[in-house]
Protein backbone atom coordinates (compact mmCIF):
# COMPACT_ATOMS: atom_id res chain seq x y z
CA UNK A 1 0.00 0.00 0.00
CA UNK A 2 1.43 3.35 -1.08
CA UNK A 3 1.26 5.97 1.67
CA UNK A 4 1.40 9.72 1.15
CA UNK A 5 2.48 12.26 3.73
CA UNK A 6 -0.97 12.60 5.31
CA UNK A 7 -1.29 8.81 5.55
CA UNK A 8 2.01 8.65 7.40
CA UNK A 9 0.95 11.46 9.73
CA UNK A 10 -2.29 9.63 10.54
CA UNK A 11 -0.33 6.46 11.17
CA UNK A 12 2.13 8.31 13.41
CA UNK A 13 -0.72 9.77 15.48
CA UNK A 14 -2.28 6.34 15.93
CA UNK A 15 1.08 4.78 16.91
CA UNK A 16 1.51 7.47 19.58
CA UNK A 17 -2.04 7.03 20.88
CA UNK A 18 -1.85 3.24 20.94
CA UNK A 19 1.77 2.99 22.08
CA UNK A 20 2.25 0.11 19.65
CA UNK A 21 3.06 -0.38 15.98
CA UNK A 22 1.05 -3.60 15.87
CA UNK A 23 -2.08 -2.07 17.40
CA UNK A 24 -1.90 1.02 15.19
CA UNK A 25 -1.39 -1.11 12.07
CA UNK A 26 -4.37 -3.30 13.03
CA UNK A 27 -6.58 -0.24 13.55
CA UNK A 28 -5.71 1.10 10.09
CA UNK A 29 -5.78 -2.21 8.27
CA UNK A 30 -2.04 -2.29 7.58
CA UNK A 31 0.66 -4.89 7.91
CA UNK A 32 2.99 -4.18 10.83
CA UNK A 33 5.97 -4.12 8.47
CA UNK A 34 4.23 -1.47 6.36
CA UNK A 35 3.61 0.67 9.42
CA UNK A 36 7.20 0.32 10.63
CA UNK A 37 8.62 1.24 7.24
CA UNK A 38 6.27 4.23 6.88
CA UNK A 39 7.43 5.70 10.20
CA UNK A 40 11.06 5.20 9.17
CA UNK A 41 10.34 7.14 5.98
CA UNK A 42 8.63 9.88 7.99
CA UNK A 43 11.61 10.19 10.35
CA UNK A 44 14.03 10.23 7.41
CA UNK A 45 12.05 12.98 5.65
CA UNK A 46 12.03 15.10 8.83
CA UNK A 47 15.59 14.32 9.79
CA UNK A 48 14.66 13.64 13.44
CA UNK A 49 13.85 10.63 15.59
CA UNK A 50 10.18 10.70 16.55
CA UNK A 51 9.75 7.50 18.54
CA UNK A 52 11.65 5.47 21.10
CA UNK A 53 11.03 1.75 20.65
CA UNK A 54 11.30 -0.88 23.35
CA UNK A 55 10.23 -4.52 23.31
CA UNK A 56 6.99 -3.65 25.09
CA UNK A 57 6.10 -0.08 24.29
CA UNK A 58 6.60 2.89 21.98
CA UNK A 59 6.99 6.43 23.35
CA UNK A 60 7.66 9.79 21.74
CA UNK A 61 10.90 11.71 21.84
CA UNK A 62 10.71 15.46 22.57
CA UNK A 63 10.62 16.12 18.83
CA UNK A 64 8.04 13.37 18.45
CA UNK A 65 5.74 14.94 21.04
CA UNK A 66 5.94 18.33 19.32
CA UNK A 67 5.32 16.74 15.92
CA UNK A 68 2.36 14.79 17.32
CA UNK A 69 0.67 18.02 18.43
CA UNK A 70 1.26 19.60 15.01
CA UNK A 71 -0.13 16.49 13.30
CA UNK A 72 -3.31 16.68 15.37
CA UNK A 73 -3.81 20.28 14.31
CA UNK A 74 -3.11 19.61 10.62
CA UNK A 75 -5.26 16.48 10.44
CA UNK A 76 -8.10 18.29 12.22
CA UNK A 77 -8.03 21.07 9.61
CA UNK A 78 -7.97 18.52 6.79
CA UNK A 79 -10.96 16.70 8.28
CA UNK A 80 -12.84 19.97 8.71
CA UNK A 81 -12.21 20.92 5.09
CA UNK A 82 -13.28 17.50 3.79
CA UNK A 83 -16.36 17.40 6.02
CA UNK A 84 -17.70 20.47 4.25
CA UNK A 85 -18.04 18.43 1.04
CA UNK A 86 -17.95 14.70 1.79
CA UNK A 87 -20.78 12.24 2.12
CA UNK A 88 -21.78 12.17 5.80
CA UNK A 89 -23.20 8.64 5.74
CA UNK A 90 -22.15 6.91 9.01
CA UNK A 91 -19.94 3.96 8.13
CA UNK A 92 -17.13 1.86 9.54
CA UNK A 93 -16.36 0.24 12.88
CA UNK A 94 -17.33 1.90 16.17
CA UNK A 95 -15.65 0.59 19.33
CA UNK A 96 -17.81 0.99 22.44
CA UNK A 97 -16.79 0.17 26.02
CA UNK A 98 -19.68 -0.43 28.43
CA UNK A 99 -20.65 -2.72 31.27
CA UNK A 100 -22.27 -5.97 30.04
CA UNK A 101 -25.49 -5.69 32.09
CA UNK A 102 -26.00 -2.04 31.20
CA UNK A 103 -25.45 -2.92 27.54
CA UNK A 104 -27.89 -5.83 27.69
CA UNK A 105 -30.53 -3.88 29.63
CA UNK A 106 -30.60 -0.52 27.87
CA UNK A 107 -28.71 -0.72 24.55
CA UNK A 108 -29.24 -4.10 22.92
CA UNK A 109 -33.07 -4.07 22.80
CA UNK A 110 -33.10 -1.13 20.39
CA UNK A 111 -29.87 -1.93 18.56
CA UNK A 112 -31.41 -3.94 15.66
CA UNK A 113 -33.63 -1.01 14.67
CA UNK A 114 -30.74 1.46 15.03
CA UNK A 115 -28.36 -0.56 12.86
CA UNK A 116 -31.09 -1.21 10.29
CA UNK A 117 -30.95 2.50 9.55
CA UNK A 118 -27.17 2.47 9.04
CA UNK A 119 -26.24 -0.61 6.97
CA UNK A 120 -22.58 0.46 6.65
CA UNK A 121 -22.06 0.85 10.40
CA UNK A 122 -20.51 -1.88 12.56
CA UNK A 123 -20.15 -1.98 16.35
CA UNK A 124 -17.79 -3.79 18.69
CA UNK A 125 -18.68 -3.86 22.41
CA UNK A 126 -15.83 -4.17 24.89
CA UNK A 127 -17.18 -5.43 28.20
CA UNK A 128 -15.79 -5.28 31.71
CA UNK A 129 -15.38 -3.43 34.99
CA UNK A 130 -11.80 -2.25 34.47
CA UNK A 131 -10.93 1.35 33.72
CA UNK A 132 -10.11 1.49 29.99
CA UNK A 133 -7.62 3.96 28.48
CA UNK A 134 -9.63 5.04 25.45
CA UNK A 135 -6.76 6.63 23.56
CA UNK A 136 -4.21 3.87 24.13
CA UNK A 137 -6.69 1.07 23.45
CA UNK A 138 -8.34 2.64 20.41
CA UNK A 139 -11.84 2.91 21.92
CA UNK A 140 -14.19 5.45 20.33
CA UNK A 141 -16.66 5.83 23.20
CA UNK A 142 -17.02 4.59 26.78
CA UNK A 143 -20.11 4.66 28.98
CA UNK A 144 -18.97 5.26 32.55
CA UNK A 145 -20.85 5.18 35.83
CA UNK A 146 -19.74 7.42 38.71
CA UNK A 147 -18.02 10.73 39.06
CA UNK A 148 -15.37 11.36 36.41
CA UNK A 149 -11.82 12.37 37.12
CA UNK A 150 -10.09 15.08 35.10
CA UNK A 151 -9.10 12.74 32.29
CA UNK A 152 -9.03 15.21 29.41
CA UNK A 153 -11.90 13.34 27.74
CA UNK A 154 -14.99 14.99 26.31
CA UNK A 155 -18.00 14.00 28.40
CA UNK A 156 -21.75 13.96 27.74
CA UNK A 157 -24.09 13.32 30.65
CA UNK A 158 -26.62 10.57 29.91
CA UNK A 159 -28.55 10.42 33.17
CA UNK A 160 -28.25 9.00 36.69
CA UNK A 161 -28.78 5.47 37.98
CA UNK A 162 -30.86 5.02 41.14
CA UNK A 163 -28.90 2.98 43.74
CA UNK A 164 -30.10 0.67 46.49
CA UNK A 165 -28.70 -1.27 49.45
CA UNK A 166 -29.72 -4.90 49.79
CA UNK A 167 -28.80 -8.29 51.23
CA UNK A 168 -29.97 -11.89 51.03
CA UNK A 169 -32.71 -13.19 53.35
CA UNK A 170 -30.21 -15.73 54.74
CA UNK A 171 -27.77 -12.97 55.68
CA UNK A 172 -30.49 -10.86 57.31
CA UNK A 173 -31.75 -13.88 59.25
CA UNK A 174 -28.35 -14.13 60.94
CA UNK A 175 -27.37 -10.47 61.29
CA UNK A 176 -30.75 -8.75 61.52
CA UNK A 177 -32.28 -6.16 59.20
CA UNK A 178 -30.87 -2.66 59.87
CA UNK A 179 -33.47 0.09 60.19
CA UNK A 180 -31.11 2.99 60.95
CA UNK A 181 -27.52 3.83 59.99
CA UNK A 182 -26.54 3.17 63.61
CA UNK A 183 -27.77 -0.41 63.21
CA UNK A 184 -24.96 -1.15 60.74
CA UNK A 185 -22.50 -1.74 63.56
CA UNK A 186 -21.42 -5.37 63.34
CA UNK A 187 -22.70 -5.89 59.82
CA UNK A 188 -20.60 -7.13 56.87
CA UNK A 189 -20.36 -5.78 53.33
CA UNK A 190 -19.47 -7.39 50.04
CA UNK A 191 -16.38 -5.38 49.20
CA UNK A 192 -16.07 -3.89 45.72
CA UNK A 193 -12.46 -3.07 44.81
CA UNK A 194 -12.08 0.00 42.59
CA UNK A 195 -10.05 -0.63 39.43
CA UNK A 196 -8.73 2.93 39.64
CA UNK A 197 -7.66 3.12 43.30
CA UNK A 198 -7.28 -0.57 44.15
CA UNK A 199 -9.15 0.09 47.40
CA UNK A 200 -12.41 -1.32 48.74
CA UNK A 201 -15.11 1.28 48.26
CA UNK A 202 -17.22 2.26 51.30
CA UNK A 203 -20.99 2.04 51.36
CA UNK A 204 -22.70 5.42 51.02
CA UNK A 205 -25.99 6.63 52.48
CA UNK A 206 -28.01 9.84 52.17
CA UNK A 207 -28.46 11.24 55.68
CA UNK A 208 -29.90 14.70 56.27
CA UNK A 209 -29.21 15.82 52.72
CA UNK A 210 -25.58 14.75 52.88
CA UNK A 211 -23.74 11.62 51.82
CA UNK A 212 -22.33 9.57 54.68
CA UNK A 213 -19.69 6.95 53.83
CA UNK A 214 -19.71 3.83 56.01
CA UNK A 215 -16.91 1.26 56.02
CA UNK A 216 -17.94 -2.20 57.13
CA UNK A 217 -15.88 -5.32 57.65
CA UNK A 218 -15.61 -7.61 54.62
CA UNK A 219 -14.91 -11.32 54.38
CA UNK A 220 -14.91 -11.44 50.57
CA UNK A 221 -14.00 -8.74 48.06
CA UNK A 222 -14.14 -8.62 44.26
CA UNK A 223 -13.30 -6.23 41.43
CA UNK A 224 -16.13 -7.47 39.21
CA UNK A 225 -19.71 -6.34 39.75
CA UNK A 226 -21.24 -9.61 38.53
CA UNK A 227 -19.18 -11.54 41.08
CA UNK A 228 -20.09 -9.02 43.75
CA UNK A 229 -23.79 -9.49 43.01
CA UNK A 230 -23.49 -13.27 43.29
CA UNK A 231 -21.64 -12.94 46.60
CA UNK A 232 -24.55 -10.87 47.92
CA UNK A 233 -27.02 -13.56 46.84
CA UNK A 234 -24.91 -16.12 48.70
CA UNK A 235 -25.21 -14.14 51.94
CA UNK A 236 -21.76 -12.57 52.32
CA UNK A 237 -23.07 -9.16 53.33
CA UNK A 238 -24.73 -5.92 52.33
CA UNK A 239 -24.23 -4.67 48.80
CA UNK A 240 -24.94 -1.44 46.94
CA UNK A 241 -25.58 -1.27 43.20
CA UNK A 242 -27.94 0.33 40.67
CA UNK A 243 -31.52 -0.78 41.26
CA UNK A 244 -31.91 -2.16 37.74
CA UNK A 245 -29.18 -4.72 38.45
CA UNK A 246 -31.19 -6.33 41.24
CA UNK A 247 -34.75 -5.84 39.96
CA UNK A 248 -35.23 -9.56 39.21
CA UNK A 249 -33.57 -10.62 42.48
CA UNK A 250 -35.83 -8.32 44.47
CA UNK A 251 -38.94 -9.56 42.67
CA UNK A 252 -37.94 -13.20 43.24
CA UNK A 253 -37.03 -12.65 46.90
CA UNK A 254 -33.38 -13.59 46.43
CA UNK A 255 -32.41 -10.17 47.81
CA UNK A 256 -34.17 -7.72 50.14
CA UNK A 257 -33.79 -3.95 50.08
CA UNK A 258 -32.63 -2.42 53.36
CA UNK A 259 -32.44 1.15 54.64
CA UNK A 260 -34.70 2.52 51.86
CA UNK A 261 -34.99 5.82 53.74
CA UNK A 262 -31.23 6.33 53.43
CA UNK A 263 -30.53 5.50 49.78
CA UNK A 264 -27.07 5.73 48.24
CA UNK A 265 -26.65 8.81 46.03
CA UNK A 266 -27.59 8.28 42.37
CA UNK A 267 -24.69 7.29 40.13
CA UNK A 268 -24.04 9.62 37.16
CA UNK A 269 -23.96 7.90 33.79
CA UNK A 270 -21.70 9.59 31.24
CA UNK A 271 -20.46 8.97 27.72
CA UNK A 272 -16.82 9.94 27.18
CA UNK A 273 -14.64 10.06 24.09
CA UNK A 274 -11.12 11.36 23.31
CA UNK A 275 -10.87 15.08 22.67
CA UNK A 276 -8.17 14.63 20.02
CA UNK A 277 -10.47 12.55 17.81
CA UNK A 278 -12.89 14.05 15.33
CA UNK A 279 -16.60 13.61 16.02
CA UNK A 280 -17.16 11.19 13.15
CA UNK A 281 -20.64 10.70 11.66
CA UNK A 282 -20.76 7.16 13.10
CA UNK A 283 -19.93 8.40 16.61
CA UNK A 284 -22.37 11.30 16.37
CA UNK A 285 -25.38 9.22 15.34
CA UNK A 286 -24.68 6.54 17.94
CA UNK A 287 -24.20 9.06 20.76
CA UNK A 288 -27.39 10.92 19.87
CA UNK A 289 -29.30 7.64 19.68
CA UNK A 290 -27.83 6.43 22.97
CA UNK A 291 -28.77 9.66 24.75
CA UNK A 292 -32.33 9.29 23.48
CA UNK A 293 -32.54 5.64 24.56
CA UNK A 294 -31.37 6.37 28.10
CA UNK A 295 -33.58 9.46 28.41
CA UNK A 296 -36.59 7.31 27.57
CA UNK A 297 -35.48 4.47 29.87
CA UNK A 298 -36.40 4.01 33.50
CA UNK A 299 -33.03 4.36 35.23
CA UNK A 300 -34.63 4.17 38.67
Amino acid sequence: MAMDRLDRMQLFVRVVERGSFSAAAHDLGLARSTATEAIKVLEADLGVRLLERTTRHVTTTLDGRAFYQRCLSILSEVDEAENAFRDHTPRGLLRIEAHPLLTQTFILPGLPAFLAGYPELFIHFGQGDRYVDLVREGVDLAIRAGELDDSGLIARRLGALSEITCASPAYLAVHGKPERIEDLDGHLAVGFVSSRSGEVMPLEFAVGGKTRPVRLATRVTANNSDTMAELARLGFGLVQAPRYRFSEDLAAGRLVEVLPDFPPPPTPLTAVYPQNRQMTPRLRVFLDWLAGVLTASDLS
